[in-house]
């Protein structure tokens, strides 16, 4: 096909390989179609397009030019009889008429319509976030990890979403409407990640109360004040894999001083176990303090008046 070189269906004109815009063009693919736009203000290269165009218009306007029609249907159905009369006006210089050349020439050129119905889609260039998630329509969809900060093609149509980078598909999601959250696949994210992955809130909760009530409480701490659940699932995982080196009970006491004084990574409690200081019993004393008498010092006796105030 040679159209015109608008805009909207041409993105870049090149003379040798012209860039199309993607959706038209996977139109142009879906049809089995090859796209050869004519060069901008070159009417010649589609010459008896424009010349078959201007004798249409003119043969059918001319014919209609003094008749008054009430309805677009109605027009519509005077310009399909006269369209059909015009296609088997013999020509004058040449044999047949312009459809009995199409049945003869463009007719056994033509191939069947593809048996799947064309889906349109937007397509865009996105750049992968640093957590290997993409942003479309507000919604978060995972890419292989390999990926992050990069840019790469999301081709989104009505019920998926697809990534391609550098002409190859890297992955594929159901459309969805919920916003701020995200779709992730598994095999996208990296090793260390997949085993997090396989932690909820509910079991790594569980776990920490078996070791005891002080342990449960600081990992409900850690995963409620994170940013995002996966990354206070995986401190949490951290700060109970110290039970291995340390010990349960040794564990519960220094969750208890976290607990007590707020504040505390994993980096700091594995600190203060392997210091002992969870040994160490801190005994707070409470100083007593006495008050001498002065003549600046009024107790509550000053405070107690037993004069009357008149009334208003």
């Amino acid at each position: 096909m040679i159209p015109d070189n608008l805009k909207s269906a041409v993105i870049k004109h090149h003379r040798y390989e012209p860039v199309l815009n993607e959706r038209y063009h996977q139109m142009a693919r879906h049809f089995d179609t090859s796209i050869m736009p004519a060069r901008s203000g070159k009417p010649k290269d589609k010459a008896k397009v424009e010349k078959g165009v201007q004798f249409v218009t003119t043969w059918i306007t001319g014919v209609l030019r003094k008749q008054t029609f009430f309805s677009l249907a109605e027009l519509n159905l005077a310009i399909a009889g006269l369209l059909e009369k015009l296609n088997n006006r013999p020509f004058k210089k040449m044999t047949g008429s312009r459809r009995t050349w199409f049945e003869s020439i463009d007719r056994p050129a033509l191939k069947q319509l593809p048996f799947d119905q064309f889906e349109d889609a937007r397509w865009m260039d996105v750049l992968v976030g640093e957590d290997h998630h993409v942003e479309i329509d507000r919604h978060f969809y995972s890419v292989p990890y390999t990926l992050k900060s990069k840019r790469i093609q999301a081709r989104v149509s009505a019920n998926t979403v697809e990534f391609f980078f550098k002409g190859n598909r890297v992955a594929s999601h159901s459309v969805s409407h919920i916003q701020g959250k995200s779709s992730t696949e598994d095999e996208h994210r990296p090793e260390a990640h997949k085993h997090v992955s396989n932690w909820t809130e509910e079991r790594l909760l569980n776990w920490a109360a078996r070791i005891g009530p002080a342990t449960a409480s600081l990992c409900s701490t850690i995963i409620t004040n994170s940013r995002h659940p996966s990354v206070g699932i995986q401190a949490s995982l951290g700060l109970l894999s110290l039970h291995k080196e340390f010990g349960q009970d040794r564990l519960e006491k220094a969750s208890r001083h976290a607990n007590q004084s707020g504040g505390w990574t994993v980096k700091n409690i594995r600190s203060f176990l392997k210091c002992g200081l969870d040994k160490k019993a801190v005994q707070l004393s409470i100083p007593q303090l006495s008050i001498d008498a002065h003549e600046n010092l009024r107790g509550a006796n000053y405070f107690v008046s037993t004069q009357e105030y008149p009334s208003c």
